[in-house]
């Protein structure tokens, strides 16, 4: 038997689970300011991705640049979930 599909599958649902509190925590502290850092990370694994021989890590940088990309937009999305008071709003942020 081959597992490379179920342990990519694995991967991928860990990196989007992981993914998913860290817009929500970006949002929370920075707004949505951070945006070009979710742009570098995602360029930066992407291109990485190309590289890399194991098909494993491949996939893993591939689906974490992937998930980088669409955090952008979820970033931008969290901050309307925030206004219509579905997640809470820090405070201390302006």
């Amino acid at each position: 038997m081959y597992f490379t599909g179920i342990i990519i599958a694995a991967m991928t649902f860990l990196t989007i689970g992981i993914w998913h509190p860290i817009v929500i925590k970006t949002e929370y502290y920075w707004g949505t300011r951070p945006w070009i850092v979710y742009l570098i990370i995602g360029i930066g694994c992407l291109a990485s991705a190309l590289f890399i021989s194991n098909v494993y890590l491949s996939s893993l940088l591939g689906v974490s640049g992937a998930s980088a990309f669409w955090g952008i937009g979820e970033l931008f999305k969290q901050e309307k979930r925030v206004e219509k008071g579905w997640f809470k709003k820090n405070p201390r942020r302006r």
